[in-house]
């Protein structure tokens, strides 16, 4: 492929020739208008070029693919994939659980290899590495063994840069051939129980957003994608670490950027950061991202807490587990593992107080775990005004909701399918098996008629859309862990497994 080819991009009354994503749009030999074009002009469309490059080049831009949907209009991938089974290639690629990202010729992973933070680019035709660009910082954040990673969020480009964060690091931005066009270090990430951190930045209007609540100075901030120069940053008050990505919401002349967080989703103004609404009742810790849909915005989410695991009071707790009378808990009297230990000891001091507990508690009181459609328009405190409906069963842990045809998805640990009907709240059917059990980290992702399904353990399930409960069409085992959410372009998808990435597409009649 001739990575130099124009593309036109028609608009009242001009036409432009631009160059493929990774050359300069001011390259002398790499652009040929076919009508004359003067720089001013150039300058105040610069965010209709990456909206035009994304309406001609297949692509997968970010986590869950455009806007984080989990859906591509065009995408026709193989109903059956396997380890054996419509494997167009597959490579091995080191572990971390962040998805791929797909741009035209080139796949972008974030990985975590020999002690560097890496964004690395593949060639989709046949899965060779074309660059890898690491980081090394100087001192790694804490992070979970087996269920985290330095290398958690997931990389986002806009066809002219490539965006990724890492919570030791900061924001780093290539451009597709690899070239560091700016970083920015931000500090290290805290994380409630050191789990580390997992959300993916976003790529809005030539602005790169990232959200970043953690235990200690939450924030969301914007840089300018191509001089990573801050923009603006917006504090987020609520010190409880939270794993979704930012998502754009239009409603007709406004446009948000909203994040779900714990106990509350907000949504902002992209170019300033000022807050313009919030909504109440969200979990008390929440690692779902919202999808858009039939004029609504959708959030599913649950966390330990309320009515699903009752918070037991401190004086049961210190009865049961203080075993020397003391009055506090020490991690080895709390028997439970180092990892969550920490996620209770909220003043990391070494021991439980009920201090600790009683704010865990609070919160987790607080939190609401729930499937809710919100309203367009709202302006301050929404709560009351603008959600349309609750769902209350069924709720996924972390993967985000399925919004594919007149049809809304959620999965929940134990392989337990949900399907509403996004205006009204009203389910065609409940928690109803899909075949698989276990836990589910990757979000079902929805192609044609055909929702897919990865579980951790390695399951891939395909079930058909629509219907009274859910009809399998198609499973797999890979083997080992998936927790990286499936990406689709073309006819193709692309799945990275623990230690595998593959490309699948059925053979060419």
């Amino acid at each position: 492929m001739d990575r130099a080819a124009g593309f036109n991009l028609e608009t009242s009354n001009f036409q432009l020739s631009l160059p493929h994503p990774g050359f300069p749009v001011d390259s002398p030999r790499r652009t040929s208008p076919t009508h004359p074009v003067n720089s001013t002009l150039l300058r105040m469309v610069p965010w209709m070029i990456p909206i035009a490059l994304a309406a001609a080049t297949p692509s997968w831009p970010g986590y869950r693919g455009p806007n984080s949907a989990g859906t591509a209009a065009d995408a026709q991938p193989p109903t059956r994939i396997g380890p054996k089974e419509n494997v167009a290639w597959s490579i091995e690629v080191p572990p971390s659980p962040s998805s791929p990202t797909v741009w035209g010729d080139r796949l972008f992973l974030t990985t975590f290899n020999a002690g560097a933070l890496e964004t690395r680019a593949y060639a989709t035709a046949d899965g060779k590495l074309l660059w890898s660009r690491g980081v090394t910082p100087e001192k790694f954040e804490e992070y979970h063994l087996t269920e985290g990673s330095p290398a958690a969020g997931t990389a986002v480009t806009d066809g002219q840069v490539v965006a990724s964060y890492f919570g030791s690091f900061g924001v780093i931005v290539h451009d597709l051939d690899g070239r560091e066009l700016w970083r920015h270090r931000l500090p290290i990430a805290e994380t409630a129980g050191n789990f580390g951190s997992g959300s993916s930045p976003l790529i809005h209007e030539g602005r790169v957003i990232v959200n970043r609540d953690h235990i200690t100075g939450s924030s969301i901030l914007a840089f300018d994608s191509k001089t990573g120069k801050k923009l603006w940053e917006t504090a987020r008050p609520d010190r409880v670490t939270s794993y979704g990505t930012p998502i754009v919401w239009r409603q007709g002349d406004t446009t948000d950027v909203v994040v779900a967080g714990a106990i509350t989703m907000r949504g902002y103004d992209p170019s300033t950061g000022v807050e313009r609404w919030i909504l109440h009742g969200l979990p008390a810790y929440t690692c779902t991202t919202p999808v858009i849909g039939d004029g609504l915005l959708f959030f599913a989410g649950w966390s330990p807490g309320k009515a699903d695991s009752p918070w037991p009071s401190w004086e049961s707790t210190v009865e049961k587990q203080d075993k020397n009378g003391d009055g506090w808990i020490s991690m080895e009297e709390f028997g439970a593992g180092e990892a969550w230990f920490k996620v209770q000891d909220i003043d990391r001091n070494g021991r439980l107080e009920k201090a600790d507990w009683d704010a865990i508690g609070g919160l987790m009181k607080r939190g609401e775990n729930v499937l809710l459609a919100v309203k367009p328009g709202g302006k301050g405190d929404i709560t009351q005004t603008h959600v349309a409906w609750k769902y209350t069963r069924g709720l996924p842990y972390v993967p985000c909701p399925l919004h594919l045809g007149d049809r809304l998805y959620i999965i929940r640990d134990g392989g337990l399918m949900t399907c509403v009907n996004p205006t009204t709240g009203q389910p065609h059917y409940a928690q109803e098996r899909i075949g698989t059990t276990g836990s589910y980290y990757a979000s079902p992702v929805g192609a044609e008629d055909r929702i897919y399904v990865a579980s951790l353990d390695g399951k891939l399930t395909v079930v058909k859309a629509g219907g009274t409960k859910p009809e399998v069409l198609h499973t797999a085992d890979f083997g080992e862990r998936i927790a990286a959410t499936p990406a689709l372009v073309g006819k193709r998808l692309y799945l990275r497994t623990h230690t595998h990435l593959y490309a699948f597409q059925a053979p060419q009649p």
